[in-house]
């Protein structure tokens, strides 16, 4: 099990390595990238917008002279993207050693994804499911690679709509969010107990930024009457406080696969990374197996463990 007292200052040299951050052209996705590629990763920025991920490459170029920084067209709310993109990224790569995903879409309003999927769903589980899954061959040939999943502390208030996911019979935008970020962990664990069973040493991990000052918020209209009274601020945290969950989770040596991590303050709000538990929904096995086997369905991609 991780250690406490974890600091971003402890992400160990990432030499040799190549990491796939998607959603990193700004907020914790961008954080965490420029960190992994200060300490000389290989990283590619996996964006929707190739302009943004272009112009987030030169910053972080800029900032860290030398830094081995490429971008990859993904739009995760497209299997077709998303195809494109792993083909793309197997090609170019021989080897994966970290896949986070981090990007992802909170509470907009009602849409559908280019496949038909309810958008928060689709964008941020379906996607990133179809994702991994392309991947995987190459993330298990890497020894000691990971895949980490960004979820959030609305997981704790939701539940999967098995009748209608889609919130065809009526949208709720918290509902639909909340059920994206349980079926993130339900995701996170279930892969772990297949990548255990097949004897992988790539591993599994979860993780959420608390409340991180980003452009996911924009669409929250509570956000401005909170910071009206003064105490955004005071609850929350910039984006790279937010990225350092994501970043302990994929390279803290002594994280184990299945553990899940955020911020260590009052109702992981913000402050520093640390070993956090999720509900017991997350953790129903019997639900993840569910949810795995209808993810695989609707994106018609099949895992090979």
């Amino acid at each position: 099990m991780a250690q406490e007292g974890w600091t971003w200052a402890q992400v160990p040299d990432q030499t040799g390595r190549v990491a796939v951050v998607t959603g990193a052209s700004s907020g914790t996705g961008f954080e965490a990238a420029r960190i992994l590629a200060a300490c000389r990763a290989t990283v590619v920025l996996a964006c929707r917008s190739l302009p943004k991920a272009e112009e987030s490459a030169r910053h972080i170029r800029a900032l860290h002279p030398g830094a081995r920084v490429e971008v990859q067209a993904l739009d995760l709310a497209s299997l077709a993207s998303v195809r494109r993109a792993s083909a793309d990224l197997l090609a170019r790569f021989d080897r994966l050693d970290l896949l986070l995903n981090n990007a992802g879409v909170m509470v907009p309003p009602h849409g559908k994804t280019e496949d038909g999927f309810e958008l928060q769903l689709g964008t941020n589980h379906f996607g990133p499911f179809a994702l991994t899954g392309l991947l995987l061959e190459r993330l298990l040939a890497t020894p000691g690679s990971r895949v980490v999943t960004m979820s959030s502390g609305a997981h704790r208030s939701g539940r999967i709509y098995a009748d209608d996911m889609d919130f065809d019979g009526g949208y709720r935008a918290w509902a639909a969010y909340g059920q994206s970020k349980l079926a993130n962990l339900l995701f996170a664990y279930e892969l772990q107990r297949r990548l255990e069973a097949a004897g992988s040493t790539t591993r599994s991990v979860a993780a959420h930024p608390g409340w991180a000052r980003t452009e996911l918020q924009r669409h929250a209209g509570w956000i401005r009457w909170l910071r009206a009274l003064g105490l955004e601020a005071l609850l929350s945290q910039e984006a790279f406080g937010g990225a350092q969950p994501l970043l302990r989770a994929a390279t803290d040596p002594a994280v184990t696969g299945g553990e899940y991590f955020g911020p260590s303050g009052f109702q992981e709000l913000k402050g520093a990374p640390v070993r956090v538990r999720s509900t017991a929904r997350s953790r129903d096995e019997g639900l993840q197996r569910w949810m795995w086997r209808r993810s695989e369905q609707r994106t018609g991609v099949v895992y090979p463990i």
